[in-house]
């Protein structure tokens, strides 16, 4: 929801700057289509672009895109590491085969639920220790549960006869 809403900002003010018709729902609206991993940001682009070609200009099109980009990379590289990666820890390969694959079952309410999913998964695996190998291959750390014990191997000095 942080990252979310963060997003929405952003893209609201940089279609607000352009001069883009209905920027605050288009904000919202692109925000929320860029829920679904890696295809959202894609989706969400085209229809503020189409809607500024055709009420501005190319050129208007065109910055919304460059607009777009920036914010993609900004939310990529510092937002979602900071804000959510932080709280899933899931792997990037993971999120990458479950929302194609819940894509394929579910279309495209498949591709949103996928991540979500799979980090309630995780947090079960990661809880039930048999199951704890399980949670480590979907993520790459344990998250919030005791660690066994090690055992440590003690020498003895004493010689034995």
């Amino acid at each position: 929801m942080v990252e979310g809403g963060i997003v929405a900002l952003l893209q609201t003010v940089a279609l607000l700057i352009i001069g883009v018709d209905y920027a605050l729902l288009l904000g919202v609206v692109c925000a929320i289509i860029n829920v679904i991993p890696y295809f959202g940001g894609f989706v969400a682009v085209t229809l503020p672009m189409l809607i500024a070609f055709v009420t501005h200009s190319l050129s208007s099109a065109l910055l919304v895109m460059a607009s777009f980009l920036f914010i993609q990379l900004l939310d990529n590289n510092y937002l979602i590491p900071k804000v959510v990666a932080s709280k899933v820890k899931i792997n990037a390969l993971v999120s990458v085969i479950v929302v194609l694959a819940g894509g394929a079952l579910w279309g495209i309410a498949g591709m949103f639920l996928s991540i979500p999913l799979t980090a309630i998964i995780k947090v079960v695996f990661d809880h039930i220790e048999p199951l704890q190998p399980w949670g480590f291959l979907l993520g790459n750390s344990f998250s919030n549960h005791k660690r066994k014990k090690r055992f440590k191997l003690k020498i003895s000095t004493h010689s034995v006869p």
